[in-house]
C-alpha cells in the first residue's frame, strides 16, 4: 500500500491514461478524486473504484475553467482536507500542418495542455502549502522533448508543461513539494486512435503504416506504451521519499526517446 493515507486528483480521469492512474493509485491505498469533462465518465470510474473496495470522489471539471478548477480542489479539501498528490493529466489533440492550423484550434490544445496544468497546480499548491508538502505530476509526453509533425500546439504545450514542472520544483522545495513530468511514447487511448486515421489522410498513407512508420517507428520493439506502464511509473513517483527526485522528466516510450 504505497500511498497509504494519501489523497489524490487526477485530470482527465475518466477514461484512459487518467483512470489507470486513479485505479492503480486506489488499489495502493489512496483516496482519489476523480476529476472530468464528462460527468458520467467521472461517476462511472469513482463508482468502479468503489466497488473495488477503494475510496473515490467524482468531480466535473473543465481544466480551462478557472473557477471550476478552484472549485474542485474546494469540494475535495470540504471531503478529505486537502490534497497530497496532484495529478494534470487531463489533454485534447489536434492535426494539422502550421500553415493550415487555425488559431482556435492551437488555442484550444495549449489551453487544455498547459494552462489547465497551471490552474490545478496553483490550485494544488495552495492546498500542499499549507498542509505537510505533496507531489505534483504532469502528464508531457516524448513531444515535451522533441517534436513531430503536425502536431504544433501540442509540441509547444507539452514542452511548455515541462518548464512549468521544473519552475514548481524549485519554488516548491522549501514546502516540501516535488514535481516530476512523466512523458510517454505513444499509449493506445482514444485520443491516439484518433489520430491514426487523421494521420493518414494527412500523410496519404495507411492506417497501418501510420502505426508501423509514424508512431512505432522509433521504438525498440514496435510496441505501444500501456496505460499500465504509465500508471506503475506514477505511482513510484507519488510514493518517492523523498527530493532526490524532483523537477524530472521520465520516458517511457519503448526506446523512441532516450535521454
Amino acid at each position: 500500500m504505497r500511498l497509504e493515507n494519501r489523497t489524490a486528483l487526477i485530470t482527465g480521469a475518466g477514461r484512459g491514461i487518467g483512470r489507470a492512474i486513479a485505479e492503480l493509485f486506489a488499489r495502493e491505498g489512496a483516496r482519489v478524486a476523480i476529476a472530468d469533462l464528462s460527468h458520467d465518465s467521472a461517476s462511472e470510474a469513482a463508482e468502479s473504484i468503489r466497488a473495488a473496495g477503494g475510496e473515490a470522489m467524482a468531480l466535473v471539471m473543465d481544466v480551462t475553467d478557472e473557477q471550476a478548477v478552484d472549485d474542485g480542489f474546494s469540494q475535495l479539501a470540504d471531503q478529505w482536507g486537502g490534497v497530497d498528490i496532484a495529478v494534470a493529466n487531463a489533454g485534447v489533440q489536434h492535426i494539422d500542418p502550421v500553415h493550415k492550423l487555425a488559431y482556435a484550434d492551437w488555442r484550444k490544445v495549449v489551453d487544455v495542455h498547459l494552462n489547465g496544468a497551471f490552474l490545478v497546480t496553483r490550485a494544488a499548491l495552495n492546498q500542499m502549502y499549507a498542509g505537510t508538502g505533496g507531489t505534483m505530476l504532469y502528464m508531457g509526453s516524448v513531444h515535451s522533448l522533441e517534436a513531430s509533425p503536425l502536431k504544433s500546439p501540442y509540441v509547444a504545450a507539452k514542452h511548455g508543461m515541462l518548464g512549468l514542472c521544473r519552475a514548481v520544483a524549485k519554488e516548491g522545495a522549501e514546502h516540501g513539494v516535488r514535481s516530476n513530468i512523466i512523458c510517454p511514447g505513444f499509449v493506445r487511448t482514444p485520443l491516439v486512435e484518433k489520430q491514426i486515421p487523421e494521420q493518414a489522410k494527412e500523410l496519404g498513407i495507411s492506417e497501418e503504416e501510420v502505426i508501423r512508420n509514424v508512431m512505432l517507428k522509433n521504438t525498440v520493439d514496435g510496441e505501444f506504451t500501456t496505460v499500465e506502464d504509465i500508471a506503475e511509473l506514477a505511482v513510484h513517483l507519488a510514493a518517492f521519499p523523498s527530493a532526490a527526485l524532483t523537477g524530472q522528466s521520465i520516458v517511457v516510450s519503448h526506446g523512441w526517446h532516450m535521454q
